[in-house]
């Protein structure tokens, strides 16, 4: 793998023309790296524990405890209800439970494909670069179709937003995503697979005894007896998500032939709210004030038991965890005796602040020179576009699995893609696809570190902004100044996002 150079000095001062990347072969390489860790075969299997951010809904808005589930990479879904081992070019699943399902039977599990429960499709070279519930739900409805039509005949199961098979489809449009994962043997697999085939799969969800996290302990322990374990301290009794990962890393450490790696995949940028990190029982007491202040102001002789239980028991960080261990085993396999990456490699996936910082003001010059240019209007443009692009827009997913948006533009139809690999075909509105891209990019390095994606793939989007940049140029160039676009749009509701 060719070194890759990341930061915006390597961008070159042009003219008229955008600016482009000093490497522009890294291009392709950056995509054949980011497919690899889905697509090459390995000796081993991976097994991980998934750890979903935090909604702001239901519960969740006051405990903040996410969602926890069970990633595989040799085991694939024969159906959303039974196990078998994966096929050549199938790259593993997700297994997760909920309250309630919401199927026409109360099954306590379903599967589905990774790369259909992180964005809601097969190909992940197809994976949208926008995100909203308008778009999820026309995912959704495939995946219902295409997989989950037998189980799903139900008015309820069809018609409901509450029923919970919708988190398992495009789950990174709603929240940001980590994934704790460790080698596995195919005997493991195949006993796991063996072990759920075998047995009843029928709902018996219980918030304190058997949630998600404890249906995530007993997978994880089929494999690695007692990896995983409850802080009942930290949790009042109960188990969390985050305890689930806290454990299952902690054992990973004290085994490094394991191969501990984290991959983290961010919230796709959009009109859906960001997600929470997601937080412990004593966490989520010691950092908000809605539970704060009240404590202080009736039960003060707590606060301090609260804050020791979590600072010396109950922290861990997520990100941190990611940033020491990121999965980049397929380039360079981690320190068996430390269980640490490269620097090098380190600054690859994640970035440093640096490295962040340069990209923002590269592209802060890269907005002034388009509202010179006439490309866009007005910086503002930017704060409206996701709300108003989604509003007038319909999506639709066509027979290659490609997501698109038709909307118009200027008072003409016009078609924009909102896939990686087509937001630049040659039928995709070139200005709508700048815009888009822009909007994105700003989002992104907006993020604070639990959702901003990886500088691996930030790498892929500054690429294709770059290319999108030139493709619109020369049209501006050809027909002359931009007349509506952005501004008419986004002064509809007064720019607010």
């Amino acid at each position: 793998m060719h070194r890759i150079a990341f930061i915006a000095h390597g961008l070159l001062a042009r003219g008229s023309a955008k600016r482009k990347l000093v490497d522009t072969i890294a291009f392709p390489c950056l995509l054949a790296f980011l497919l690899a860790g889905f697509a090459c075969p390995r000796a081993t299997g991976d097994v991980g524990v998934v750890l979903n951010e935090s909604l702001d809904t239901s519960v969740d808005r006051i405990s903040g405890t996410g969602h926890s589930a069970v990633y595989f990479s040799r085991i694939c879904p024969e159906s959303p209800v039974k196990l078998r081992l994966c096929g050549p070019g199938e790259h593993g699943s997700v297994m997760s439970n909920y309250i309630n399902i919401g199927e026409d039977q109360p099954f306590e599990w379903n599967v589905v494909p990774l790369n259909i429960y992180l964005y809601g499709v097969e190909d992940i070279r197809n994976r949208p670069i926008f995100g909203s519930f308008k778009i999820k739900h026309v995912l959704e409805e495939r995946y219902r179709k295409n997989y989950l039509s037998s189980l799903c005949a139900g008015a309820p199961c069809m018609n409901s937003y509450k029923s919970e098979w919708r988190e398992m489809v495009a789950a990174t449009f709603i929240r940001s995503i980590y994934i704790f994962a460790v080698d596995t043997t195919e005997v493991q697999d195949r006993e796991l697979i063996a072990e759920f085939n075998d047995s009843p799969n029928k709902n018996h969800f219980n918030g304190v005894t058997r949630n998600c996290a404890d249906f995530t302990r007993r997978v994880i322990n089929t494999y690695f007896p007692n990896a995983t374990g409850p802080d009942y301290l930290n949790d009042f009794g109960m188990t969390s998500p985050k305890a689930i990962a806290r454990s299952f890393t902690h054992y990973a450490l004290r085994h490094p032939e394991s191969n501990l790696r984290v991959l983290h995949f961010a919230q796709v940028p959009g009109t859906i709210k960001r997600s929470s990190e997601v937080r412990a029982g004593t966490e989520q007491l010691y950092h908000s004030k809605k539970f704060l202040v009240p404590m202080i102001m009736f039960a003060d002789y707590a606060v301090p038991v609260t804050a020791g239980s979590y600072l010396l028991t109950g922290r861990f960080n997520p990100v941190r965890e990611f940033e020491r261990r990121p999965a980049v085993d397929d380039v360079s396999p981690p320190d068996k005796q430390n269980g640490t990456v490269s620097p090098d490699e380190v600054t690859r996936l994640v970035g440093t602040s640096e490295q962040w910082k340069e990209y923002r003001r590269a592209f802060d010059s890269l907005v002034v020179e388009d509202v010179h240019e006439n490309v866009i209007h007005d910086r503002r443009d930017l704060k409206g576009f996701f709300k108003n692009f989604d509003k007038a827009g319909v999506p639709f997913v066509d027979e290659r699995g490609l997501l698109w948006m038709e909307t118009s533009e200027n008072g003409r139809p016009a078609k924009v893609g909102l896939s990686a690999s087509n937001i630049l075909a040659a039928e995709s509105d070139p200005q709508l696809a700048h815009e888009l891209l822009l909007t994105r990019i700003d989002r992104v390095l907006k993020s604070p570190k639990h959702s901003r994606e990886t500088m691996f793939e930030f790498v892929q989007d500054w690429a294709t902004l770059q290319r999108a940049s030139e493709k619109h140029a020369a049209i501006v160039a050809r027909n002359g100044p931009l007349q509506n676009g952005l501004k008419g749009t986004a002064q509809s509701d007064g720019g607010n996002d």
